[in-house]
C-alpha cells in the first residue's frame, strides 16, 4: 500500500498581483491547499481568502506565522521586506518560498540562508523561470551543444508604465525600479547559461526619486564572450533571449521569463517548440517545493543557495557600476 502523500498547507504573506496568480496555480495542484493568507488590511485578506478558498484570513503577518497548521509560506511582499518576512517564518519552523529578488543585497540573502540552515528549515527563492519547461529544455539544448559553442547572448525585458511614486514598482524605498523588478530575469538567464562574468559594464537612467528607469548591462567573459542585457520601465521591448552559437541561434520567444515557445535556427532551418500550459506557470516551482518539503530537504537542487547568492551578488555588482543605492 502506497504511503499517503502529505497534504501541505500553504500560507501567503502579501496579497498583490503576483500572489493572485500564485494562488490560482496553487489551487490546481493536488495534495496541497491554500490554508491562510495575510495582508495589512483585513478587508483585503478576507476578499483574497474568499476568492481562493483559503480557510484563514489574517490582518497581521506575524499572526499567520504563529498558525501551527501552516507547513509552507509564499512571501510576496515588496522586495525591501523579503528578509524580514522570511525570517519571521523561518524562525517559526515554517518552510519559505520567497519571491525574487530573494532580498535587497547579498548581506540580507546570506542572513536568510544562515537562519534557514541553523533552523534546518526549507528556504528557496521563487524565481519561477528556473522551473519552466521551455527554460529547462533550452538549457539542455545548450549543454548538449546541438548548435555548437555559444558565441554571444542578448536578452531584454521592458514595458512602459506612467511613473507613480506611490506604486511599489517605482518606489525606491521598496526596491522599486527596473533592475530588481525585471532586470533580474535577463541577468538570471545569462548566469544560468554563461555563469558569472569577468567584468561588468552598465549604464542607467533614473526617475526623479532615484529609482532606476532603465538599465543596459554588458557582461564580459574571459573567453571573449559578451552578453548584452537591458531592462526598462520606459518602453515596450521584445522581451526575448537570443543565444547565438557557432552553427545557429536559440531564441526564447516573447516574454521569455514566463511560459513561452523556443525557436532554433540551424542550417537555414527554423524549428519552433511550444510548451503549452493551462496555468500561469507558477505550478512548476510549487510542485518542486512541495516535493522538497515531503522529502525533508532544506535546499532546492535547482534553485540552490549558491545560485541565489550568485544572482544577488551580480545585481549588487551592477548597482555599484550604475551607483544605485537603496536606503
Amino acid at each position: 500500500m502506497a504511503n499517503k502523500v502529505k497534504q501541505i498547507k500553504w500560507g501567503i504573506i502579501g496579497l498583490g498581483k503576483i500572489a493572485h496568480k500564485f494562488a490560482q496555480d496553487l489551487n490546481t495542484i493536488s495534495n496541497c491547499e491554500l490554508y491562510a493568507v495575510a495582508s495589512r488590511s483585513q478587508m483585503k485578506a478576507d476578499e483574497f481568502a474568499t476568492k481562493f478558498q483559503a480557510k484563514k484570513a489574517y490582518n497581521s503577518y506575524s499572526d499567520l506565522a504563529e498558525d501551527p497548521e501552516i507547513n509552507a509560506v509564499y512571501i510576496a511582499t515588496p522586495h525591501a521586506f523579503h528578509k524580514e518576512h522570511s525570517l519571521l517564518c523561518l524562525n517559526k519552523g515554517i518552510a519559505v518560498l520567497c519571491e525574487k529578488p530573494f532580498a535587497m543585497n547579498l548581506e540580507e540573502v546570506s542572513e536568510m540562508i544562515s537562519v534557514a540552515k541553523a533552523e534546518k528549515v526549507l528556504l528557496m527563492e521563487a524565481l519561477w523561470t528556473a522551473f519552466l519547461p521551455h527554460f529547462q529544455h533550452s538549457l539542455k539544448i545548450l549543454k548538449e551543444k546541438t548548435l555548437g559553442d555559444i558565441t554571444s547572448l542578448e536578452a531584454d525585458f521592458g514595458f512602459s508604465r506612467p511613473f507613480d511614486d506611490n506604486s511599489r514598482l517605482f518606489k525606491k524605498s521598496l526596491g522599486g525600479g527596473s533592475l530588481l523588478d525585471i532586470g533580474i530575469y535577463p541577468i538570471f538567464a545569462t548566469l544560468s547559461i554563461l555563469g558569472s562574468p569577468h567584468h561588468i559594464e552598465a549604464q542607467a537612467t533614473f526617475f526623479e526619486n532615484g529609482a532606476d528607469a532603465s538599465c543596459t548591462v554588458t557582461f564580459h567573459y574571459k573567453n571573449g564572450l559578451t552578453a548584452h542585457l537591458k531592462s526598462t520601465l520606459l518602453e515596450e521591448t521584445p522581451t526575448e533571449a537570443h543565444i547565438h552559437c557557432e552553427h545557429g541561434t536559440l531564441l526564447l520567444n516573447k516574454r521569455f521569463h514566463e511560459p513561452t515557445s523556443i525557436t532554433t535556427l540551424l542550417n537555414s532551418t527554423t524549428n519552433t517548440l511550444d510548451f503549452p500550459t493551462q496555468t500561469f506557470g507558477y505550478n512548476y516551482e510549487i510542485e518542486h517545493f512541495n516535493q522538497l518539503l515531503r522529502d525533508g530537504k532544506t535546499e532546492s537542487d535547482i534553485m540552490t543557495f549558491k545560485i541565489s547568492e550568485q544572482l544577488i551578488r551580480t545585481l549588487d555588482d551592477v548597482r555599484k557600476v550604475i551607483n544605485l543605492k537603496y536606503d
